[in-house]
């Protein structure tokens, strides 16, 4: 028989690895942008052009290279960063040891200009799925620039999976915003499609913080800081008023960085227990410096998921900073000239917690918790289980749950409209109407999710919606993400009945708001609906005129806890009445409940 296993052929094999480590032109933004800083860079410009997907240039004035370099920067498993099996256990430096240029030029073409300080002229490279296709010496600013131009033109099916400009930019954003976070001290510019989207100047981090995510949390940033032998923790967190209900503007860097932790969220989230809802996340940009021995950085390709020799003591350093942070989040205001950098530890001296006491505390308090919670899981059990039976009667059982659902929560019209004079609120969320069978319960919140949904479906198909103007326009600054996102929905935004325009580079003036809305937080109101509509976005994958509907109905809909009069719960009753499906609300939670008069007096007999 005979053999079969062959090597692979070196452009194939580089290929392959690409796969892993360039999936989408935001990849290579990333890897680009890391090895400047590598460099020693203090200034570096990051262009794009079609998301990514024909242009990404990153020019920076770093090191350089000397020829032989730039060449040998390009061959698989060639990095300047690693010398001996123990330097994989105490990385300081980003990219990826070796793979990326190499990965990156496998599938696309690549032009590299690079010159070292010391030298009088530099060299130019030019790389084609692999191949060198030039290298000559060149005139060229001290520094390199590399250009990588369409990107995975050998690789079509590779290409076809990309996503439209707008997803692959908000990629290339994201990759961006993490590497100027964790590097105030350098001068970042980025343009796309020759237009400015940031610049930014180096200066201290909650500049950065401003620059980045918007002037919205300038007076909301709260400095968190902690040194223990083991780990130093400095950056910022929000007051608990910023928090939001979609995750985004949270960031953890490791030795700068950028990673994603789970269970570290859950520290910072379990700190303001009581102070936002449960499903709420705060604002964070953390730094950890820790020994490179206690953590280990090889578990994910791209490098943002780590793991900690010993992450329930960072779980509890964590979990305490933000905590003391938050105590102190009244008392303190941050002064943008004077203010911390996440490698600085000036700040003002605290007494430090006993953190081994408090680690044990913590086990403690933890482990009866859990046993408490897992109690809690299993109560009832006995009483509300079903043991096996046959398929009919399994069946039968369905049909007649279904059945007894849909007359819970369905709603007889006429009978609604013979007895619905009769009409009061419970705990100004729920209101109570006798009907002729027994009493129906309205949930206030989800009937009027379910009223503005429906007008603003009709309102996007119609391509307008009646607005009500402001005696004084509202001035709005956005992140730069949020203005993209207004300016690529600006007509269905104006066609929900939202007046605005632009103003200057990030910010729109509103001057009037759906007749529906409730004035006196048209601000909030806005800011929720973006966050709303970016979670649908990323959660439910919804066409966008629902995704509209839905997001404004769910954030202007009267709250439980809202005093309503006589006129505004009948409205509502027969706003709901008239709905095609007044049952369910858009996301698919009920809207009322029927307890007819037999049901009632059961709950009375013994």
């Amino acid at each position: 028989m005979p053999d079969i296993i062959r090597l692979l052929p070196e452009s194939l094999a580089n290929q392959i690895a690409a796969g892993e480590v360039v999936q989408r032109p935001a990849s290579v933004v990333k890897e680009l942008l890391e090895n400047a800083i590598d460099a020693g860079a203090t200034e570096i410009k990051l262009i794009v052009k079609d998301a990514g997907k024909t242009w990404i240039q990153v020019i920076d004035n770093g090191s350089g290279m000397t020829e032989t370099d730039a060449r040998m920067s390009f061959e698989r498993h060639a990095t300047s960063k690693i010398k001996a099996t123990e330097d994989l256990f105490k990385i300081m430096t980003m990219g990826f040891r070796g793979e990326a240029l190499a990965s990156i030029a496998a599938v696309a073409q690549v032009e590299l200009k690079t010159r070292k300080d010391t030298d009088e002229t530099g060299v130019v490279l030019q790389i084609e799925a692999s191949q060198i296709i030039k290298l000559e010496p060149t005139q060229t600013p001290k520094g390199t620039s590399i250009t990588v131009k369409n990107l995975f033109f050998n690789v079509p099916a590779r290409r076809n999976f990309l996503k439209n400009n707008n997803i692959e930019f908000a990629h290339i954003q994201d990759e961006f915003v993490r590497v100027a976070l964790a590097n105030p001290q350098i001068n970042f510019s980025f343009y796309n499609q020759d237009q400015e989207v940031y610049i930014l100047p180096d200066g201290k981090l909650a500049q950065r913080i401003l620059l980045l995510l918007g002037n919205q949390y300038k007076s909301q940033l709260v400095a968190c800081q902690e040194d223990t032998p083991f780990i130093k923790i400095t950056g910022y967190i929000g007051k608990p008023e910023s928090a939001r209900k979609k995750r985004g503007d949270q960031y953890f860097f490791a030795n700068k960085r950028y990673i994603k932790h789970g269970y570290l969220h859950h520290a910072v989230k379990d700190s303001f227990k009581g102070l936002i809802d449960e499903d709420e996340h705060p604002f964070y940009v953390l730094f950890f410096e820790i020994d490179p021995k206690h953590i280990d950085i090889n578990v994910h390709p791209t490098k943002t998921e780590i793991k900690f020799d010993d992450e329930h003591t960072v779980y509890r350093i964590v979990n305490a900073a933000v905590r003391k942070a938050i105590a102190t989040s009244n008392l303190s205001k941050i002064d943008f000239s004077e203010d911390i950098n996440h490698n600085s530890f000036s700040a003002v001296p605290v007494q430090k917690p006993d953190f081994e006491a408090f680690k044990k505390q913590s086990t403690f308090q933890s482990e009866k918790k859990t046993a408490q919670s897992w109690e809690k899981l299993y109560e009832g059990i006995e009483k509300n289980s079903f043991s096996p039976s046959p398929t009919a009667s399994q069946e039968k059982m369905e049909l007649r749950f279904k059945s007894e659902l849909d007359t819970i929560h369905s709603i007889d019209k006429n009978e609604i409209k013979a007895e619905h004079h009769l009409i009061f609120q419970i705990q100004n969320s729920y209101i109570v109407t006798q009907v002729r069978s027994g009493m129906m319960i309205i949930d206030q919140q989800a009937a009027h999710e379910r009223v503005l949904y429906d007008k603003f479906i009709e309102t996007l198909s119609k391509k307008y919606g009646a607005s009500q103007q402001f005696l004084f326009p509202l001035t709005l600054e956005l992140s730069v993400a949020d203005f993209e996102l207004v300016n690529s929905l600006s007509e269905e935004i104006h066609a929900l009945g939202f007046s605005f325009s632009i103003f200057g580079k990030s910010a729109i003036v509103i001057n009037g708001v759906p007749t529906s809305m409730r004035p006196g937080s048209e601000k909030s109101l806005f800011e929720g609906f973006l966050e709303q509509y970016k979670y649908n976005q990323s959660q439910l994958k919804l066409p966008t005129k629902e995704n509209l509907a839905r997001a404004l109905a769910k954030r202007s809909a009267i709250k439980k806890g809202t005093k309503l009069s006589q006129t505004e719960m009948s409205t509502l009753l027969e706003q709901l009445l008239s709905s095609p499906n007044p049952s369910f609300t858009p996301d698919g939670n009920f809207t009322i409940v029927n307890f007819d008069s037999e049901k009632l007096e059961e709950l009375f007999k013994n």
